[in-house]
């Protein structure tokens, strides 16, 4: 639950860098919004950042929480979406919105272990067993705002999450089996856990920003990357890149992430009307991710020609088996969180019938009932 407290705010670098942040953000909307006034005609300009295109169900999701809240708060409040990283890729918009330069920001937890390490957990391989128990576990809201308000100390506060679906290699040769990823270059998120992941599997990870991949891998700084299926259509990799392998390693959630000082200058009122355009983003944005992933696998392998793998998941989780309790010793702070997801697990497992699991959907559960 959502409390006002006392704001201090670490010092995001030195006062140059966060002034020649905000001059970014002023330049940008004097030359699209005709100035850099914090209000137009008596409203509060609210301000939220993405790296995804206007096609995304991210951004479909955003267009809901912005109608929703200037249907409510609309004489006070103008909600503005800037999409396809034109404020910046998503490390440097988070940071301008810890300054207050923007508001909002979507971006991956492996961004946000910069700021609290109980985000690390989101990039734990195999961390679910299915994406239905995922996405229920995430849909706890109660629970998942104790891990939302983690990064109140760096000035930021989680206000809902969005499905990015499970994340999968792809590249310029077959995938089958981990031996396949021996030697590859892959573009991971800039995560240790990623990181770690990837080289276990054989292969040289390279972190790297996402608007960046599609050229790497164009010019062969990389052989490949690891996402879901929209990054094949909305950016083009399937151009680059014709095999994708559904290995399911991660499922890792993009968040709706504020700026803590704004959150709490919102009246009660105020808050409850964001924070429920927030729910409703998420909503519509599930939603808008079912058809899309559809649509994105038929438009990737009919006018791309990247062709779909179906590997044995257990030869994957068995390659990565000891990174789950590895990542839990070195960090105390998703301990607690590993076991609830084991939890989950392990009541799915219970209650689940004795079928073999869905391709895309399920994965097998590794010893004892729990993932590895």
């Amino acid at each position: 639950m959502w409390k006002r407290k006392n704001y201090s705010m670490e010092a995001a670098g030195c006062w140059l860098l966060t002034v020649c942040l905000l001059l970014a953000v002023c330049l940008f909307s004097a030359a699209t919004l005709s100035g850099c006034a914090s209000a137009t005609g008596g409203k509060r300009i609210v301000r939220i950042s993405h790296g995804q295109s206007e096609e995304h169900p991210e951004h479909i999701g955003l267009l809901a929480f912005k109608n929703y809240v200037e249907e409510r708060l609309g004489d006070r409040y103008e909600v503005q979406i800037y999409p396809n990283e034109i404020l910046g890729a998503a490390q440097k918009a988070i940071e301008l919105t810890q300054t207050g330069a923007i508001d909002f920001v979507v971006a991956g937890t492996a961004n946000l272990e910069t700021f609290d390490k109980t985000y690390e957990i989101f990039s734990m391989p195999y961390l679910f067993r299915s994406e239905e128990i995922y996405q229920n576990f995430m849909n706890n809201r109660e629970y998942m705002e104790t891990i939302y308000t983690s990064t109140d100390e760096s000035g930021l506060e989680v206000l809902t999450w969005y499905n990015a679906g499970t994340r999968n290699f792809y590249a310029k040769k077959p995938i089958r089996t981990p031996e396949d990823l021996r030697g590859l270059k892959i573009r991971v998120q800039q995560s240790p856990a990623s990181v770690n992941m990837v080289k276990t599997f054989g292969a040289a990870a390279s972190p790297m920003g996402f608007g960046e991949v599609y050229t790497a891998i164009q010019q062969g700084v990389i052989d490949g990357a690891e996402n879901n299926e929209l990054a094949l259509t909305n950016n083009k990799h399937g151009e680059v890149a014709k095999y994708f392998s559904y290995d399911m390693h991660q499922m890792v959630p993009d968040m709706l992430i504020g700026n803590l000082r704004f959150l709490q200058g919102l009246s009660a009122e105020e808050f409850a009307v964001f924070r429920d355009a927030a729910i409703l983003s998420t909503q519509v944005e599930m939603e808008a991710w079912e058809q899309g992933v559809e649509a994105a696998k038929q438009t990737a392998a009919r006018d791309m020609g990247v062709e779909f793998i179906q590997v044995d998941v257990t030869q994957f989780q068995d390659k990565v088996r000891g990174l789950q309790a590895e990542m839990v010793e070195k960090n105390p702070k998703i301990g607690a969180i590993y076991e609830r997801a084991q939890s989950a697990n392990q009541s799915a497992n219970q209650s689940a019938p004795e079928t073999d699991p869905e391709p895309h959907s399920s994965i097998a559960p590794a010893e004892g009932g729990k993932t590895s």
